[in-house]
């Protein structure tokens, strides 16, 4: 739905029209996964598809929210009640933004809120994400509170994180508030610091497609906090505040220093390598030579799958069918265990390898997967 469709909805629930629109994106992470929460580098770019957010003020203190996508009416909640784990419903996202900038002292009095969104949720394209930050600009806007972009994403960050009770890094909340159309952004999760590298593939007859198996996942599962405390535990181990203190050329000494921790061998190995693999992307895009870029997402796939095993069969189908059929490079993206890959190719392929991921799935009697085209669009901002 576009602006106008949410303003006249956001007026048909609410009996006022609403004081502004705002809107924020999923994103595609072209490499660097499973990096952001390891200090590391990581390299996301928004995508076309967007949550977008019809809000009012209040000053009752309630916060009355409704979404398009969701079955069922408003839901009325009071500011003063949020508290984390309380809420475990699509509402926990932006109940959480809420709860998160009071906490940090934001004098947010309450709002109306009417919500619609175009990004797959559990395609591993932060959907929730682009929740957090589109409510997070709009109180922004609405309170004059002067947050930066990477500010508001901390606070979503936090939202998510202790509100949500998902152990997430930092990555997918600054792609939706910072990513800029036509280029990728290469973030150092450390610091912050950011940097914008032009990412215009149509113009070097390139297709980045987005490959959404339909497997759903879901971060505040398990598997991905094992992760995350198994790299921790690795850090420790080595002596290091993160496993981004690592230098890639001394990872074999490393990983000879953790002896029979065979687990944590594969997850350091994952991190440190992923990490070079951002940089050596970055390179070869300011260098303007996007078709190297190829193997580099084909190795990162092998990685996660072999060493932090997060793929499955269905995201693996994708890989293996598409670089049997052309494609420059293939790799899972997101958080793994299901979610999306993306695929790499020269633009007069696209329809054979659509076709043929079609006929993959059919034959392994998959559900239909979702192929788009990802094309690098822009962060978040006001609407109306």
């Amino acid at each position: 739905m576009g602006a106008q469709q949410v303003a006249e909805r956001f007026t048909e629930l609410y009996g006022a029209r609403p004081e502004g629109v705002w809107a924020a994106p999923g994103r595609v992470n072209l490499i660097g996964e499973h990096t952001d929460y390891n200090d590391g580098f990581v390299m996301p770019f928004a995508l076309p598809h967007q949550a977008v957010a019809a809000v009012s003020r209040r000053d009752d203190g309630l916060l009355r929210l409704h979404s398009a996508d969701m079955e069922g009416g408003v839901v009325e909640l009071r500011l003063d009640a949020l508290a984390p784990g309380t809420d475990a419903a699509w509402t926990a996202y932006p109940a959480g933004v809420g709860w998160a900038l009071r906490e940090a002292g934001h004098g947010i009095t309450g709002a109306d809120v009417h919500l619609s969104s175009t990004v797959p949720t559990g395609a591993g394209l932060s959907s929730s994400a682009a929740l957090e930050v589109v409510i997070a600009l709009a109180f922004d806007d609405l309170y004059d509170l002067g947050l930066a972009p990477w500010q508001l994403a901390r606070l979503c960050q936090r939202a998510e994180n202790v509100y949500v009770g998902a152990p997430t890094g930092i990555m997918d909340q600054t792609a939706s508030a910072c990513c800029a159309p036509g280029h990728a952004l290469f973030l150092d999760t450390r610091d912050l610091s950011q940097q914008q590298i032009p990412f215009d593939l149509a113009a070097e007859g390139l297709r980045l497609l987005v490959v959404d198996t339909r497997v759903k996942h879901a971060h505040s599962g398990g598997e991905y906090g094992k992760r995350r405390a198994g790299c921790e535990k690795g850090a420790a181990l080595l002596g290091v505040d993160a496993l981004r203190d690592i230098a890639h050329a001394d990872l074999d000494a490393a990983l000879a220093r953790l002896g029979d921790e065979e687990e944590i061998r594969r997850l350091v190995r994952h991190v440190v390598t992923e990490d070079e693999r951002v940089e050596r992307t970055v390179a070869l895009l300011r260098a303007g030579d996007p078709r190297a870029i190829g193997p580099i997402l084909t190795e990162g796939h092998a990685s996660l799958r072999d060493d932090f095993r997060i793929s499955c069969p269905e995201l693996d189908l994708v890989v293996d069918t598409a670089l049997a059929h052309g494609a420059l490079g293939s790799r899972m993206t997101g958080g793994g265990f299901g979610g999306s890959a993306i695929v790499l190719t020269e633009s007069s392929e696209v329809p054979s390898l659509t076709k043929a991921l079609e006929a993959a799935f059919a034959t392994a009697d998959f559900m239909a997967p979702r192929v788009f085209e990802a094309v690098p669009s822009a962060g978040a901002r006001r609407l109306v």
